[in-house]
């Protein structure tokens, strides 16, 4: 006979990912180390957070202080300028677009961004396409 789940147990609360930022979807398996929980995959692991990351979200943050309350940037501008602080050619920019992605992912868990797409604002674990990222509303 299968033991049945208790609707009564309690749900472990919400994480993100250290790495990429994106929702951590409980499993089973973690149920007695979800507390040690870190990141959502092996390949996040492996990555961690690195200057580079660290620059891109400090990018982010210098960009929105230089916009008026509610302005929005793009990813590409906070890739491009730290691309230019590290000396890639003109197109090397873009190779910093997905963890200029992951860093505003990360800043919105911290509370401190939203990130949008249509002047809404979206779940970051699941946005695909072009993004906007703008101050949290205080």
């Amino acid at each position: 006979m299968a033991r049945r789940e208790r609707s009564s147990d309690p749900t472990p609360p919400e994480k993100t990912c250290a790495s990429c930022g994106r929702r951590i979807e409980w499993r089973k398996k973690w149920e007695r180390s979800w507390d040690e929980v870190r990141y959502c995959s092996d390949a996040c692991r492996r990555h961690k957070v690195t200057d580079t990351d660290r620059a891109l979200e400090a990018a982010i943050g210098d960009l929105l202080d230089q916009r008026k309350g509610g302005a929005t940037i793009c990813p590409s501008e906070a890739a491009r300028r730290v691309g230019t602080d590290q000396g890639l050619d003109d197109e090397g920019w873009r190779e910093l677009m997905e963890p200029a992605r992951r860093a505003a992912r990360r800043l919105v868990a911290a509370g401190e961004v939203e990130i949008t797409q249509g002047g809404r604002v979206v779940d970051p674990s699941t946005a695909k396409g072009a993004i906007r990222i703008r101050r949290t509303a205080p």
